[in-house]
């Protein structure tokens, strides 16, 4: 187990060797399309076809895994507005726990439904007037089990990092490499393994406009607390980054850039036109900056990751009719 004030590249080969087998090894996706638009060659590793629908599977069997037989006796408690949730919910199924999820009172629908479909225990809360992490604290502290947060914990971290290993083993060098920002688990997942790997490829994060905390975060060398984001995207509604992996993105990340939410929507129309594939606004937040041109510098081959696709059919109508 990774220690709470390091992650290494070792972390992340061993969570591979623990998720061999259990997560999918996702596709890579191509199209001349996109190509053309950006400008480059692009690569696509869609995490939207991992296990519940996102990236989040890795981190959140790897840190289970990684639990004591006590630990496990006594099961486990996550915050998550939903992909954590369902992640932490078939891992906690997977390997023989029980788990209790705080989830806010709006998270969507079939989020919510997925989460206790895989056995879990949800108990909701107001995102906009109650601290979601004092109230799983809390939780954790009651009923004597195991916390597991969606982003600032040593084994999430190199669990998510997992994604960059494969796309990296398939693709090769690249010039850039662009993961969706909220907490900021994933972005430093990626770049601890793509610094390990590809020293010169450019780790970019990128974050919803409203929910621009780490980009702030980043720019003044210290975290940033903003507002509860009021975004489409809301796996990335969060109003200030994680301690951890904060102090590892300011150290390898190489920037982070911003994307509207109609922006956002515009990369979830093209997914689904030309790349047959469904993406939720935040897992389609790297495909929107490479599309809106946010990538500086002339990269030949970009890679991206598509980080999540768990959304309705209503809401995914809704947001294309609306924009």
């Amino acid at each position: 187990m990774a220690t709470a004030t390091s992650v290494t590249f070792d972390d992340v080969r061993a969570a591979a060797a623990r998720l061999d087998g259990i997560a999918h090894r996702t596709p890579v996706l191509t199209s001349r399309i996109l190509n053309a638009r950006a400008g480059a060659e692009v690569f696509i590793k869609c995490e939207n076809l991992q296990r519940v629908g996102a990236f989040k599977f890795r981190g959140a069997y790897n840190a289970v895994a990684l639990l004591s037989p006590e630990q496990r006796a006594r099961g486990v408690v996550a915050h998550s507005s939903g992909n954590h949730a369902q992640a932490i919910a078939l891992a906690a199924r997977e390997l023989g726990t029980s788990a209790v999820v705080l989830m806010p009172e709006d998270a969507p629908r079939l989020k919510r439904e997925a989460t206790a479909g895989y056995g879990a225990e949800i108990v909701t809360y107001d995102r906009y007037k109650e601290d979601r992490i004092a109230l799983s604290r809390a939780l954790a502290d009651e009923r004597g089990m195991t916390l597991i947060p969606p982003f600032d914990h040593p084994d999430v971290i190199a669990g998510q990092g997992t994604a960059t290993l494969e796309l990296l083993d398939e693709v090769g060098e690249l010039d850039a490499l662009l993961a969706p920002v909220g907490g900021g688990g994933l972005l430093a997942g990626t770049a601890i393994a793509a610094k390990a790997l590809r020293p010169a490829t450019r780790v970019i994060g990128v974050e919803p406009e409203a929910g621009d905390d780490t980009k702030r975060s980043l720019e003044r060398g210290e975290r940033v607390t903003i507002p509860v984001p009021r975004t489409i995207a809301d796996g990335q509604a969060l109003p200030t980054p994680g301690e951890l992996t904060f102090g590892i993105n300011r150290r390898l990340a190489d920037g982070v850039v911003l994307v509207s939410d109609a922006e956002i929507v515009e990369a979830m129309r093209f997914a689904f036109e030309y790349l047959k594939i469904v993406l939720e606004p935040s897992g389609a937040t790297a495909l929107a900056a490479v599309l809106s041109g946010r990538v500086e510098g002339t990269p030949r081959r970009i890679g991206l990751i598509a980080s999540g696709g768990n959304v309705d059919s209503r809401r995914f109508a809704d947001l294309l009719a609306a924009h």
